[in-house]
């Protein structure tokens, strides 16, 4: 794929990629104002940040200012074909002046606004309703219109209360109260969310953009490559190991499977995989990104401060077993693909020098590092920061990846860009939550979930898998664990389900959200990079994600799986377990193991994974038991096949 059809694909798929490329002055202007965003925060990550409403509305005038310069009202007007260049409505550059004039606005009269304490004038009331209309249409431009749509409902909500039915009836709180909120307070547009977002978020995702400049993304591929091109079914192993280290610095599931796909796909659709398998395998690895530490999605980071006493690496820690086991079950069901319909691996005509791959192998040292400064205790900024800084002084090792001032400033602005569209949905996600907190809709949420639910502790999840996935379906994963950590979670700690776990559970399908099918924007942007059938490719992809449908119910169950008070010896006998059931499970759903399995044989084979994974002695003994004879039915069957083959 050329790199116009790359774009074009992302903006298709991603919101967040159809942006104008902008030439002349504007250009310049806008290059400058992502150029200074980062800047800013790279500032404040330095030199301490600012006060909570100066910090947030600081970041909030940059991301609105750039996202009504970058983003046009209809991706209809991205470009004007007439004059062949893209262009920037005059609306459009009013609406950027009035964006960071509504985010300066906090700085400009902070005392004054401080010392009224709350008390308004009729131009803050007009500031605020402004802040509250621009964040909902950057938003709608650079993230899209569910979550515009999700946001506008519980504003709505705030309002009418008293006319609303049964549980959901509250007092209703005036336009003035909901005004003062919504960007007065730290409760809605400048809460925590977006705190997150101009602090910890920036950062890393400046920290992608400063490894793609050193070439590290090009890199995961190769390395992929050497370790497992050779293999049965080789291209779709890489496409997986390649994925899972892609996904830790793009942040989104569209964007990686159209970078590393365009590569990867292509590859697979030559060795023979089908289309629509080669885009699920791409999807599925694609979408897993976001789930392996030690980077994981932009949501991780919000947890840190929704749960609260917990750090960011304890988050990493126990999202390290799951994310193995998601990544191990997609690897054996194409292994077991690849074997069912004769697959070879990649020649050595087709593989990168072995030596030259290996010799680059410092390109990995940021990637450590940041594990070693999370490990240590550093504080997340300060981890972000260490990182980027590595990741600028390994990339002048080689002068191949030697950055230049060109490519400093491009870093920078990507990064910013990048972050435009986590601004935006945490600010608008800000005020979902500003909305729950004020009117108790939270509780009664999760007081309505447990009671439909009977108190009953499997129902209560599968509604809220159900309602992440909805959410997920339209919302960036940011705004859906947001939302559903916030109505959501609640009534699974009610049930006593373990904070983290209980989080990790909404961040968990909200992410697998991306390739569930009926709108699976990861599978359809592999469907567009591979030919295949879109909706076939989602069910496809949703196949091969089976643990990841699976394993939020175990941790949740039985918390181990997290490492959350358990023992070494108990982890290793959880990691045996798991893996062995995730090895039944992939047979189970491909139907091939050392040969063709019958349905009786693959329903037992899934029955047995499940078991396994669950880490309970008695499910554990069962399930290896069940295993075990399974494997020494298809060993005796493919025995006496191969002695029929002899004798014949």
């Amino acid at each position: 794929m050329t790199d116009e059809q790359t774009q074009e694909l992302m903006a298709k798929f991603d919101p967040e990629a159809g942006h104008r490329r902008l030439t002349g002055i504007i250009g310049w202007i806008a290059l400058a104002g992502l150029v200074g965003f980062s800047i800013f925060q790279l500032y404040t990550a330095i030199f301490g940040v600012f006060t909570a409403q100066l910090q947030r509305s600081i970041h909030l005038a940059f991301a609105l200012g750039l996202i009504f310069l970058l983003f046009p009202a209809s991706k209809k007007k991205l470009r004007d074909k007439t004059k062949g260049r893209f262009q920037v409505a005059w609306y459009d550059g009013l609406l950027a002046i009035i964006g960071v004039y509504v985010g300066m606005y906090w700085p400009l009269n902070f005392e004054e606004l401080v010392f009224r304490v709350g008390r308004l004038t009729t131009l803050d009331l007009i500031v605020g309703f402004l802040a509250i209309v621009l964040v909902l249409e950057a938003t709608r431009r650079v993230v899209g219109l569910p979550i515009t749509i999700i946001t506008s409902i519980f504003l709505l909500y705030a309002y009418l209360g008293p006319y609303m039915p049964g549980f959901l009836q509250h007092r209703g709180l005036s336009i003035d109260r909901i005004i003062r909120s919504m960007y007065y307070t730290t409760e809605g547009i400048l809460g925590t969310p977006l705190g997150v977002s101009s602090t910890f978020i920036f950062l890393f995702l400046l920290f992608g953009a400063f490894l793609v400049k050193t070439g590290v993304g090009q890199y995961f591929n190769d390395l992929a490559l050497v370790i497992a091109g050779k293999r049965v079914g080789g291209p779709a192993k890489v496409a997986i190991f390649s994925s899972a280290l892609q996904g830790t610095i793009s942040g989104s599931s569209v964007a990686n499977v159209v970078t590393s796909g365009s590569f990867t796909i292509p590859m697979m659709k030559r060795l023979g995989y089908r289309k629509e398998f080669a885009g699920g395998v791409e999807a599925a690895a694609s979408t897993g990104g976001q789930l392996m530490p030690p980077i994981m999605g932009a949501a991780a980071f919000l947890m840190v401060e929704f749960i609260g006493g917990i750090t960011y690496w304890e988050i990493a820690k126990a999202a390290t077993i799951p994310a193995l086991l998601y990544f191990t079950g997609i690897w054996i069901m194409t292994h077991f693909e690849a074997k069912r319909i004769g697959l070879r691996g990649l020649t050595e005509d087709e593989m990168p020098n072995r030596k030259a791959v290996l010799a680059r192998i410092y390109l990995l040292f940021p990637i450590v590092a940041v594990i070693f400064f999370l490990m240590s205790g550093t504080s997340v900024t300060r981890a972000a920061l260490y990182a980027i800084l590595s990741a600028i002084i390994v990339g002048a090792i080689n002068k191949e990846t030697r950055m230049g001032i060109g490519d400093f400033i491009d870093a920078l602005a990507n990064g910013a860009r990048t972050a435009l569209g986590v601004a935006a949905a945490t600010a608008a996600a800000g005020m979902i939550v500003g909305v729950v907190t004020l009117t108790g809709l939270g509780l009664k949420l999760a007081n309505s979930l447990v009671s439909l639910s009977g108190e009953n502790l499997l129902l209560t999840l599968f509604f809220t898998m159900i309602a992440s996935l909805i959410l997920g379906m339209g919302s960036p994963t940011t705004a859906n664990y947001v939302i559903t950590s916030t109505i959501a979670a609640p009534a699974l700690i009610v049930l006593s389900v373990p904070e983290l776990s209980a989080h990790m559970f909404v961040f968990y399908f909200g992410i697998v959200a991306d390739i569930t099918p009926p709108v699976a924007l990861a599978a359809f942007a592999a469907a567009g990079v591979s030919g295949g059938e879109p909706l076939k490719t989602g069910v496809q992809s949703a196949k091969l994600a089976i643990a990841a449908f699976i394993i939020p119910y175990i941790f949740v169950l039985s918390p181990e799986l997290m490492m959350i008070d358990t023992t070494w010896q108990s982890l290793l006998w959880v990691l045996f377990t798991s893996l062995t059931g995730m090895i039944s499970i992939g047979a189970g759903m491909i139907g091939y193991w050392y040969r063709r399995t019958h349905i009786v044989e693959r329903i037992a084979a899934v029955a047995a994974g499940v078991m396994l994974i669950y880490p309970e002695g008695s499910t554990d003994l069962v399930g290896l038991g069940l295993f075990i004879a399974l494997l020494a039915l298809q060993l005796l069957i493919k025995q006496d096949e191969k002695k029929e083959v002899a004798n014949a």
